[in-house]
């Protein structure tokens, strides 16, 4: 009988037993974090979706799900949250994402996982989308902490051609032997599919590992499943006999090449014999797409709403911690931040605290808390709160007005709208539910009991003005510590034309003209108790959820 089965049959006898005490507690894990981009809550098996994800739902089955794992509602965001441990109101990167050409990025002052863990002796690599900023080479991935970085800068792109507005943005970036910065740009993978590449550069990381003594960590962040949704035919096959709308069928392919890499990569970590060492963690960066999309192909039922929304749909990720050697089979119900996996990663690399940094570590104030406790012995989380988010200025498919939306216990407050999308959409091929695209947006405060109605159908805030005015000073509170938005205008300098057609840190190679940070503010009208949205607001967010297919790509990147 191996170790792990001595603890399922130990927790199937009912005996209380905790993995803190193996050997293994006191070694430092190597850490994969896998992130996908866009994936909706009911889009993977192991929260009982509609697409085959064998490999997710084993690691799901065999790890901890994570029933309440919070991210931000669109990409940067998130991505910055992560790595700085920080809310985006204290980064700057609170308003949109960071769009192709625009001289902006996760501020140089934070620092980020890669950082805090090279001084536990960790070798660090990047695999995938980076989107915290690319105007200049101090924004990329081997500036920040990175041993290596194969991926992309941007946002988005084609998935084949690895193209976005006609220029590349696909590389190798790497130290070579004399400590030179090298940024190889990868014209040769042209027509290769981006999911099987960055699975395939992991396995390659892992069996690299084989002989080498200190721990790794890997920050793979697939493209799949934002759009543009394209695929080899191979999987789309898969699903010929029992999904007949063509749009529904390439999507669950993308979902099923993302999970079969997933599986090559445990099985490089079982071959290499590092499994027993490595902790895993999986998590989608925001809800899926429902809005602005020609057809929905996505779904965060039962949850309300989805990417962009300040809603559970939104904000609530797929996510479970997958560690052999550390967790028993469970489900954690602890309220859990995108901003705590820093402190967390930290927490184990040091042992939890027993081991000393190389060098002293500084970091901004932490939002983040570590949740390692929480998750290993399952206990109360160390949270009981976060910041939704605060954000000043409307956004293309998203809220016309400032808002703001705070979690606290059980209890959720959203000023302004909370989206669009603001309706429920069930899983395709389920028909049995009105997806109501918009849902009711008649009333500019909305308070939830998460816990007792997490598909939010009921504001009670008419009922309850004693805990919104509490939340609502809360986010005032919140609000004074934001720094002004990070945003700046798309700089024409940055074409890639200008660059043999590729997409380069334009602002090293071309002089800088001096561009205006967007202004920070947030109408007074926001604190206004009562105040109800207008009748043109009110028709905005209903037809904000009907954009015709030519109108995608201009809010997708």
């Amino acid at each position: 009988m191996t170790h792990y089965q001595a603890v399922l049959l130990l927790c199937f006898l009912g005996v209380s037993y905790s993995l803190q005490n193996s050997d293994y507690a006191e070694k430092q894990p190597n850490i994969i974090y896998i992130l996908s981009d866009d994936l909706g809550h009911s889009d993977v098996g192991f929260t009982n979706g509609f697409v085959e994800t064998p490999n997710l739902n084993r690691l799901a089955k065999e790890g901890v799900v994570l029933t309440q794992s919070y991210v931000q509602q669109v990409c940067s965001p998130t991505r910055g949250a992560l790595m700085s441990g920080r809310y985006p109101i204290h980064t700057g990167l609170q308003h949109e994402v960071i769009y192709p050409g625009e001289p902006w990025g996760l501020p140089l002052d934070e620092t980020i996982i890669p950082q805090v863990l090279k001084e536990y002796n960790y070798s660090t690599h990047a695999v995938g989308k980076w989107h915290m900023g690319m105007h200049k080479w101090a924004f990329t991935p081997l500036y920040r902490g990175f041993d290596d970085f194969f991926g992309y800068y941007l946002g988005g792109q084609n998935y084949d051609s690895h193209r976005n507005e006609k220029g590349l943005d696909l590389r190798s970036d790497y130290f070579d032997e004399n400590g030179k910065f090298v940024d190889e740009l990868r014209w040769d993978l042209d027509g290769r599919y981006s999911a099987e590449l960055y699975s395939e550069r992991t396995v390659e990381l892992i069996n690299g590992f084989k002989s080498q003594e200190n721990p790794f960590f890997i920050y793979l962040a697939y493209q799949s499943v934002h759009a543009p949704h394209m695929v080899p035919q191979r999987y789309i096959d898969q699903y010929s006999s029992h999904i007949t709308d063509e749009k529904e069928r390439v999507f669950a392919a993308m979902v099923s090449s993302m999970d079969e890499g997933i599986g090559n990569i445990t099985k490089a970590l079982e071959y290499t014999g590092l499994a027993d060492n490595t902790i895993i963690v999986f998590s989608s960066d925001n809800g899926g797409n429902v809005n602005c999309v020609g057809k929905v192909t996505s779904s965060n039922y039962p949850y309300r709403g989805g990417k962009r929304a300040l809603y559970e749909g939104g904000v609530r990720s797929p996510s479970f911690i997958w560690a052999r050697n550390r967790l028993y089979p469970s489900r954690s119900d602890a309220m859990i931040h995108v901003t705590d996996w820093l402190p967390t990663f930290w927490s184990l690399a040091s042992l939890q605290g027993k081991l000393k940094p190389n060098n002293p570590i500084k970091t901004k104030p932490l939002d983040g808390v570590d949740q390692w406790l929480a998750i290993s012995e399952n206990l109360p989380s160390n949270r009981t709160e976060f910041v939704i988010n605060i954000d000043p200025k409307p956004v293309m498919c998203g809220h016309r007005v400032p808002h703001a939306g705070l979690r606290w216990k059980e209890w959720k407050l959203i000023i302004g709208q909370g989206g669009p999308p603001s309706g429920w959409y069930p899983a395709p091929g389920f028909s049995d539910l009105d997806q109501n695209p918009c849902g009711p947006h008649d009333s500019y405060i909305e308070l939830y009991n998460i816990i007792e109605d997490p598909s939010e159908t009921r504001n009670v805030s008419d009922k309850f003005p004693d805990i919104v005015k509490m939340l609502t000073d809360k986010i005032r509170a919140y609000n004074a510590t934001a720094v002004p938005l990070g945003n700046k205008k798309k700089d024409p300098a940055s074409n890639p034309k200008y660059f043999n057609y590729t997409w380069m840190p334009w602002l090293d190679m071309v002089p800088e003209v001096p561009v205006e940070p967007e202004t920070y503010s947030l109408t007074k009208e926001l604190w206004l108790d009562g105040n109800q949205l207008s009748e043109e607001d009110i028709e905005f967010s209903r037809d904000a959820c009907f954009v015709s297919d030519s109108d995608v790509n201009s809010v997708e990147f």
